[in-house]
């Protein structure tokens, strides 16, 4: 990565007198292996590197980028974007959110370096742990696992005088199972990830997790019973809880969505201008504060400082059952007159950063999930989901129980098969009346834009209660 390359950049579209410019280069080693079954299927290492411009002319955006680190093709994507910007014709300018310029380093330290773990190593990791997934008793049919490793250098500067540089190691990894038993199977992925070095792969007890899924898949086909449909009482373990909060409250509170941008991509949201829903309105119980944080240390979806240099700090969407606070990258936050909170994500230099999630989560509460169970006289206790489904607007939603018990008179009972709820962001909400105090995450990779970007991130929270629900 040549930073003198990008300063030239910057200086070069300075001098066209354009309203507005930046320059973000990213340099990333990417490492991937996948097993098959505890047998190597591939690995990859590769480099990619390369910088790209964004500019504000004519009160239009243009975006451009490039591999070629030379002054001459700096100069000719930088004209690209100018000549986008301008062909826009735009009636209604684009203008930014103020931000004063940050000059600053952020590096996200490795306890043990991913560069000094060699390949082999990293791949017998992943063989022993598939080696104990299928020693342990239960009939695994299959397996698969996946690590993907990227090692990103970043340089931001624009045009209001940001300098800002990063280092971090991001390392993920993926598992699927599928059991079979009585002729029948199921199946069970796990997601892990880390801002930070290989200490990771030992934080996370993978197999630990894995073998209790598969033990939970067998009692699925040979224990679970199917409920009685019904309106009564849920429980939702963090994992529920996490899917539930990012799905039906971190995409609807993107800004960009709300404001129709998204809508031929990724969809829209229930919040709309002069709609039902807005800053202020009810949404929940006022036991849900839900938020979004990226400051999280050696979370999946950390970070210091937004792809538009915008420090990060953590933000409430839902709070205390209320709508709070959008998700803004400086675009949006002009155009709803407030301030961006560091919400503008990007995967590569070659994708625009746009508005995203980072680690959305239900704040903890204070009862303990002995508590919440004992006050039930019959309902479902939904632990892990085994599918999920929501609309194009975020409201209407559907999840699958995977790990699943009825509760009888406060006493977990029998497991049961694919429990399943129907229902709308704002009665699944409003149904909410207890929060435990426990607070775990789950790992994932949210899609969003066109080009297709996935950014990691985090889902989770506490368990929840919900009263008087349909399951089926």
């Amino acid at each position: 990565m040549n930073e003198d390359i990008v300063d030239y950049a910057l200086n070069y579209a300075q001098k066209k007198g354009v309203e507005y410019a930046e320059v973000r280069a990213q340099s990333q080693t990417e490492e991937v292996l996948l097993l098959r079954s505890g047998i190597l299927e591939t690995y990859v290492s590769a480099v990619d590197s390369g910088f790209c411009v964004r500019l504000i002319a004519n009160g239009g955006i243009g975006f451009a980028s490039t591999n070629k680190w030379t002054k001459e093709e700096a100069k000719e994507i930088m004209d690209l974007a100018l000549k986008y910007a301008r062909a826009a014709n735009r009636k209604e300018k684009i203008t930014f959110a103020e931000e004063k310029g940050v000059e600053t380093k952020w590096v996200v330290n490795q306890k043990k370096k991913i560069e000094d773990v060699s390949p082999e190593e990293k791949i017998a990791s992943f063989v022993d742990i598939d080696k104990a997934l299928t020693s342990c008793g239960v009939k695994i049919a299959a397996t698969m696992s996946q690590c993907t490793i990227n090692l990103t250098s970043k340089y931001y500067v624009n045009s209001e005088g940001s300098r800002i540089s990063a280092f971090v190691p991001k390392i993920g990894a993926f598992f699927l199972i599928t059991v079979a038993e009585q002729g029948k199977t199921e199946q069970a992925y796990e997601q892990f990830g880390y801002s930070g070095g290989w200490e990771a792969f030992h934080k996370w007890n993978v197999e630990e997790k894995l073998i209790h899924n598969a033990k939970v898949l067998r009692d699925v086909i040979t224990k679970a019973k199917v409920v009685k449909p019904g309106t009564m009482d849920l429980i939702c373990g963090t994992e529920v809880t996490g899917i539930a909060a990012h799905e039906s409250c971190g995409h609807p509170m993107e800004a960009d969505r709300i404001l129709g941008r998204e809508m031929s991509q990724a969809g829209r949201s229930f919040i709309y201008k002069g709609g039902q829903f807005w800053i202020g309105s009810r949404i929940g119980s006022d036991c849900v504060t839900i938020a979004d944080d990226p400051t999280i240390e050696n979370s999946y979806g950390y970070f210091a400082y937004d792809d538009e240099g915008v420090k990060a700090r953590r933000r409430f969407l839902y709070k205390n059952g209320v709508i709070n606070e959008f998700l803004h990258n400086r675009e949006t936050a002009a155009k709803l007159g407030t301030r961006s909170n560091a919400s503008s994500r990007s995967i590569n230099y070659d994708r625009e950063a746009i508005v995203r999630m980072s680690n959305t989560f239900v704040m903890p509460g204070d009862a303990t999930e002995e508590e919440l169970i004992k006050d039930v006289k019959y309902g479902v206790y939904m632990k892990s989901f085994t599918e999920w489904n929501i609309d194009d607007k975020r409201f209407n939603q559907r999840y699958v129980g995977r790990e699943a018990y009825l509760i009888e008179n406060g006493e977990l009972k029998h497991p049961v098969a694919r429990p399943v709820i129907e229902t709308t962001t704002l009665k699944f909400w409003t149904a909410v009346d207890a929060v435990s105090k426990n607070l775990e995450f789950d790992s994932a990779t949210c899609g969003k834009g066109d080009p297709a970007q996935g950014v990691p991130v985090y889902t989770g929270g506490p368990c929840i209660r919900l009263r008087e629900v349909y399951v089926k």
